[in-house]
Protein backbone atom coordinates (compact mmCIF):
# COMPACT_ATOMS: atom_id res chain seq x y z
CA UNK A 1 0.00 0.00 0.00
CA UNK A 2 1.41 3.17 -0.86
CA UNK A 3 1.11 6.20 1.01
CA UNK A 4 -1.34 7.48 -1.00
CA UNK A 5 -3.44 4.59 -0.81
CA UNK A 6 -2.62 4.25 3.12
CA UNK A 7 -5.81 4.97 5.39
CA UNK A 8 -5.66 8.09 7.30
CA UNK A 9 -6.27 7.91 11.03
CA UNK A 10 -8.30 10.96 12.20
CA UNK A 11 -11.44 11.70 15.00
CA UNK A 12 -14.61 11.31 13.53
CA UNK A 13 -18.03 11.42 15.37
CA UNK A 14 -19.58 8.16 16.01
CA UNK A 15 -22.16 8.05 12.90
CA UNK A 16 -19.33 10.03 11.21
CA UNK A 17 -16.87 6.90 11.70
CA UNK A 18 -19.85 4.29 11.63
CA UNK A 19 -20.66 5.60 7.88
CA UNK A 20 -16.87 5.52 7.23
CA UNK A 21 -16.74 1.88 8.28
CA UNK A 22 -20.14 1.24 6.50
CA UNK A 23 -18.63 3.00 3.09
CA UNK A 24 -15.23 0.57 3.14
CA UNK A 25 -17.46 -2.66 3.57
CA UNK A 26 -19.79 -1.22 0.68
CA UNK A 27 -16.69 -1.51 -1.59
CA UNK A 28 -15.12 -4.00 -0.35
CA UNK A 29 -18.32 -6.69 -0.59
CA UNK A 30 -18.41 -5.66 -3.99
CA UNK A 31 -14.69 -5.83 -4.98
CA UNK A 32 -14.72 -9.65 -3.57
CA UNK A 33 -16.85 -12.45 -2.82
CA UNK A 34 -18.05 -12.52 1.19
CA UNK A 35 -15.69 -15.13 2.38
CA UNK A 36 -12.90 -13.43 1.01
CA UNK A 37 -13.61 -9.97 3.06
CA UNK A 38 -12.51 -10.49 6.09
CA UNK A 39 -13.20 -7.90 8.86
CA UNK A 40 -9.63 -6.96 9.32
CA UNK A 41 -9.49 -6.04 6.40
CA UNK A 42 -12.70 -3.67 6.18
CA UNK A 43 -11.03 -2.08 9.70
CA UNK A 44 -7.88 -2.27 7.25
CA UNK A 45 -9.38 0.13 4.73
CA UNK A 46 -11.33 2.14 7.30
CA UNK A 47 -8.27 2.91 9.45
CA UNK A 48 -9.79 1.72 12.42
CA UNK A 49 -9.11 -1.03 15.24
CA UNK A 50 -10.96 -4.09 14.68
CA UNK A 51 -12.20 -3.97 17.67
CA UNK A 52 -13.73 -0.42 16.53
CA UNK A 53 -15.82 -2.28 13.49
CA UNK A 54 -16.91 -4.75 15.98
CA UNK A 55 -18.01 -1.75 18.58
CA UNK A 56 -20.27 -0.71 15.68
CA UNK A 57 -21.66 -3.18 13.64
CA UNK A 58 -21.21 -6.49 15.76
CA UNK A 59 -20.06 -9.47 13.80
CA UNK A 60 -18.72 -9.60 10.24
CA UNK A 61 -22.31 -10.97 8.88
CA UNK A 62 -24.05 -8.25 11.05
CA UNK A 63 -21.74 -5.71 8.67
CA UNK A 64 -23.10 -7.70 5.83
CA UNK A 65 -26.77 -6.79 6.93
CA UNK A 66 -26.11 -3.45 7.08
CA UNK A 67 -24.77 -3.26 3.48
CA UNK A 68 -27.37 -5.37 2.12
CA UNK A 69 -29.58 -2.99 3.95
CA UNK A 70 -27.86 0.49 2.44
CA UNK A 71 -27.93 -0.73 -1.08
CA UNK A 72 -31.35 -2.21 -1.58
CA UNK A 73 -32.93 0.13 0.13
CA UNK A 74 -35.05 2.99 -1.03
CA UNK A 75 -35.78 5.62 1.45
CA UNK A 76 -36.86 8.37 -0.77
CA UNK A 77 -37.30 9.17 -4.52
CA UNK A 78 -35.87 12.96 -5.11
CA UNK A 79 -38.32 14.92 -6.82
CA UNK A 80 -40.68 12.62 -7.14
CA UNK A 81 -43.50 15.45 -7.42
CA UNK A 82 -41.76 16.02 -11.11
CA UNK A 83 -40.99 12.85 -12.02
CA UNK A 84 -45.06 12.05 -12.52
CA UNK A 85 -45.57 14.88 -14.70
CA UNK A 86 -45.53 14.34 -18.43
CA UNK A 87 -46.52 11.33 -20.52
CA UNK A 88 -46.46 7.92 -19.72
CA UNK A 89 -43.17 6.82 -21.19
CA UNK A 90 -41.48 10.13 -19.80
CA UNK A 91 -42.44 9.12 -16.76
CA UNK A 92 -40.89 6.17 -17.03
CA UNK A 93 -37.94 7.27 -18.50
CA UNK A 94 -36.83 9.37 -15.62
CA UNK A 95 -38.10 6.74 -12.98
CA UNK A 96 -35.37 4.32 -14.84
CA UNK A 97 -32.96 6.70 -15.38
CA UNK A 98 -33.28 7.79 -11.66
CA UNK A 99 -32.63 3.71 -10.61
CA UNK A 100 -29.58 3.42 -12.58
CA UNK A 101 -28.19 6.62 -11.05
CA UNK A 102 -28.78 5.22 -7.76
CA UNK A 103 -27.05 1.83 -8.61
CA UNK A 104 -24.53 2.77 -10.33
CA UNK A 105 -23.27 4.23 -7.40
CA UNK A 106 -22.17 1.06 -5.94
CA UNK A 107 -23.06 -1.02 -9.05
CA UNK A 108 -20.64 -4.36 -8.19
CA UNK A 109 -21.86 -4.43 -4.54
CA UNK A 110 -25.49 -4.51 -5.56
CA UNK A 111 -24.99 -6.97 -8.34
CA UNK A 112 -23.13 -9.22 -5.26
CA UNK A 113 -25.92 -8.57 -2.36
CA UNK A 114 -28.73 -9.33 -5.11
CA UNK A 115 -27.21 -12.20 -6.46
CA UNK A 116 -25.64 -15.34 -5.48
CA UNK A 117 -22.60 -13.66 -4.76
CA UNK A 118 -23.72 -13.23 -1.34
CA UNK A 119 -23.83 -15.34 1.44
CA UNK A 120 -26.35 -17.96 -0.05
CA UNK A 121 -29.81 -19.00 1.47
CA UNK A 122 -29.68 -16.83 4.36
CA UNK A 123 -33.30 -16.01 5.34
CA UNK A 124 -32.66 -12.85 7.38
CA UNK A 125 -30.66 -11.23 3.78
CA UNK A 126 -34.09 -12.79 2.11
CA UNK A 127 -36.53 -10.82 4.30
CA UNK A 128 -34.58 -7.63 3.38
CA UNK A 129 -34.86 -8.42 -0.13
CA UNK A 130 -37.77 -9.13 0.12
CA UNK A 131 -39.36 -6.02 2.00
CA UNK A 132 -36.49 -3.83 -0.21
CA UNK A 133 -38.59 -4.97 -3.61
CA UNK A 134 -42.00 -4.16 -2.13
CA UNK A 135 -40.59 -0.96 -1.46
CA UNK A 136 -39.11 -0.56 -4.56
CA UNK A 137 -42.58 -1.70 -5.83
CA UNK A 138 -44.15 1.06 -4.41
CA UNK A 139 -42.19 3.59 -5.60
CA UNK A 140 -42.28 2.44 -9.30
CA UNK A 141 -45.92 2.85 -9.04
CA UNK A 142 -46.01 6.14 -7.26
CA UNK A 143 -43.87 7.34 -10.34
CA UNK A 144 -45.95 6.43 -13.41
CA UNK A 145 -48.81 7.47 -11.49
CA UNK A 146 -50.77 4.28 -10.09
CA UNK A 147 -51.93 3.21 -6.95
CA UNK A 148 -49.54 1.53 -4.55
CA UNK A 149 -51.74 0.19 -2.17
CA UNK A 150 -52.79 -2.36 -4.44
CA UNK A 151 -51.13 -5.75 -4.08
CA UNK A 152 -51.58 -6.99 -7.62
CA UNK A 153 -49.96 -3.79 -9.07
CA UNK A 154 -46.94 -4.39 -6.53
CA UNK A 155 -46.69 -8.03 -7.61
CA UNK A 156 -46.37 -7.51 -11.24
CA UNK A 157 -43.67 -4.58 -10.39
CA UNK A 158 -41.81 -6.60 -8.21
CA UNK A 159 -41.94 -9.72 -10.93
CA UNK A 160 -41.01 -7.10 -13.09
CA UNK A 161 -38.09 -5.99 -10.30
CA UNK A 162 -36.34 -9.75 -11.28
CA UNK A 163 -35.96 -8.32 -14.76
CA UNK A 164 -34.43 -5.32 -13.65
CA UNK A 165 -31.12 -6.92 -11.60
CA UNK A 166 -30.99 -9.59 -14.35
CA UNK A 167 -30.60 -6.31 -16.30
CA UNK A 168 -28.01 -4.53 -14.27
CA UNK A 169 -25.82 -8.13 -13.62
CA UNK A 170 -26.03 -8.16 -17.59
CA UNK A 171 -24.30 -4.15 -17.92
CA UNK A 172 -22.48 -4.59 -14.37
CA UNK A 173 -20.89 -8.02 -14.07
CA UNK A 174 -20.82 -9.40 -17.45
CA UNK A 175 -20.22 -6.29 -19.86
CA UNK A 176 -22.93 -7.77 -21.90
CA UNK A 177 -24.77 -4.93 -22.44
CA UNK A 178 -24.56 -0.89 -21.86
CA UNK A 179 -26.11 1.28 -19.92
CA UNK A 180 -28.46 2.88 -22.72
CA UNK A 181 -29.47 -0.77 -23.97
CA UNK A 182 -30.16 -1.44 -20.31
CA UNK A 183 -32.14 1.84 -20.20
CA UNK A 184 -33.89 0.94 -22.88
CA UNK A 185 -34.95 -2.18 -22.14
CA UNK A 186 -35.78 -1.58 -18.90
CA UNK A 187 -38.14 1.58 -19.60
CA UNK A 188 -40.05 -0.06 -22.88
CA UNK A 189 -40.88 -3.38 -20.84
CA UNK A 190 -42.02 -0.64 -18.14
CA UNK A 191 -44.04 1.19 -19.99
CA UNK A 192 -45.66 -1.92 -21.99
CA UNK A 193 -46.53 -3.40 -18.14
CA UNK A 194 -48.25 -0.03 -17.33
CA UNK A 195 -50.21 0.47 -20.41
CA UNK A 196 -50.98 -3.43 -21.45
CA UNK A 197 -51.47 -5.19 -18.00
CA UNK A 198 -52.03 -2.87 -15.26
CA UNK A 199 -55.00 -0.65 -15.61
CA UNK A 200 -55.96 3.14 -14.34
CA UNK A 201 -52.86 4.48 -15.99
CA UNK A 202 -53.24 6.95 -19.11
Amino acid sequence: MSAVDAPRWRRLEPDARREQILECAVRLFGERPYAAVSTTDIAGAAGVARGLLNHYFGTKRDLYLEVVRKLVTITEVPGADVTVRGSLRTRVERSVDWFLDTVSVHAKTFVAVTGAEGVGADPQIERILAEADDAAARHVLELVGLPADVEGHRAVIRAYGGLVKAAIREWIRDDALDRGEVRLLLARVLETIVKDVLPGTE
